[in-house]
């Protein structure tokens, strides 16, 4: 417990006090918001976030890095496998988005790496994570994250194994690397107003560390009254409580740095930020063992891109109407004339009672399972 507190403050100052002095850093180094043309035409209220700094995800990766080393090296708590893989998942794909954001700043203009490079980056990220994720069991012989798809634990019925090694790999692999292009870029597209893709983050990850801690406490392994008769109420999860340092840590980190990020942003987090984002849902989700309930708790990030989908989809079906005014959905809702601060408190709002619900569901199938 002292890790868990140790780590959530340590972040939380880390970004809280330091993000002004990132600020002037990355002023000097000229890293200024790039405005894509057509927002200037269609969104005049962006063209005043030209050039406010960006990439400031870089901030709040090392912010919870750094609490979260600080946190369980001092508390007597030290990194597990399963905490490394998060923090792997969040560089790697922060990184991918930082070289995103780096050709954009360099270049002046609003594309940076093209669709499918982007995509082979992240693809690349989620390989190595879903190797090294089937491996190092503890002493119960237990991966940090299983060949099997999850919706509140394993679904025994959906084991990739089951079709033999070989394929089962290839499909466990494609499946982790299918998470990591959806949640990632997913995140990405909800980052389009001040504050909104670090406030749902705040929600999402604070209801992944509740599961993980639920995981901890209903561990399988010191709790054997549940190991005979209600052995389906235990987990197997293993690295539960480092599961939930790290996202404490990463929820600290976001916090301290949404007090910059917040309406009116003195700084954006960037793609380097919202791809970290997505990082860490997709190796909670995974390591976890809820993937499919990940739907819900960060379905926040599931609105941007799917109102995307769908204006396309309507587009080529009515030979060139739209469904939305613009798309992502926070953009339409501009349009419409909503103030940039309602949209994000809103959106906020839906943010957190997606979080709750997720986790609700999760508490009554451990109640179901008794």
């Amino acid at each position: 417990m002292r890790s868990l507190l140790a780590s959530a403050t340590i972040s939380l100052a880390f970004t809280l006090f330091l993000t002004p002095l990132f600020i002037r850093l990355f002023e000097k180094l000229g890293w200024g918001q790039v405005i894509r043309t057509p927002d200037d035409v269609t969104n005049p209220s962006h063209h005043a976030k030209r050039g406010t700094p960006t990439m400031g995800g870089l901030i709040f990766i090392l912010g919870a890095i750094v609490g979260y080393f600080a946190g369980t090296l001092t508390g007597g708590a030290p990194p597990t496998i399963s905490g490394l893989l998060v923090i792997w998942m969040m560089v790697g794909l922060g990184a991918v988005g930082f070289i995103d954001d780096y050709m954009k700043v360099r270049q002046q203009r609003s594309l940076g790496l093209s669709g499918w490079r982007k995509i082979v980056g992240q693809v690349l990220v989620a390989v190595v994570f879903g190797v090294l994720a089937l491996n190092f069991p503890n002493a119960l012989g237990h991966t940090p994250a299983s060949p099997y798809i999850s919706f509140f634990r394993d679904i025994d019925a959906l084991s990739f194994m089951a079709l033999g090694a070989v394929v089962g790999w290839v499909l466990y692999l494609i499946w982790v690397s299918f998470l990591s292009v959806a949640w990632s870029n997913a995140t990405n597209l909800t980052d389009g107003l001040d504050g909104l893709a670090t406030g749902a983050g705040i929600f999402t990850i604070s209801a992944y560390s509740l599961v993980t801690f639920w995981q901890f406490q209903q561990r399988c392994s010191s709790n054997e009254a549940l190991v005979g008769a209600y052995r389906n109420a235990c987990y197997d999860t293993p690295n539960t409580m480092d599961l939930t340092i790290i996202a404490a840590s990463f929820v600290g980190a976001l916090v301290g740095f949404l007090w910059w990020n917040a309406p009116k942003a003195k700084i954006f987090m960037g793609d380097v930020g919202s791809m970290a984002i997505g990082g860490v849902v997709v190796a909670m989700s995974i390591l976890s063992r809820t993937e499919i309930l990940a739907i819900v708790v960060a379905g926040i990030f599931i609105i941007g891109p799917g109102s995307v989908i769908l204006q396309r989809y309507y587009f080529k079906a009515t030979g060139g109407k739209r469904l939305f005014l613009m798309s992502p959905f926070h953009h339409h809702l501009e349009m419409r004339g909503w103030p940039e601060i309602t949209i994000v408190v809103r959106m906020w709002i839906i943010a957190g009672m997606l979080a709750v619900t997720g986790v609700g569901l999760f508490y009554v199938a451990w109640l179901a399972a008794l």
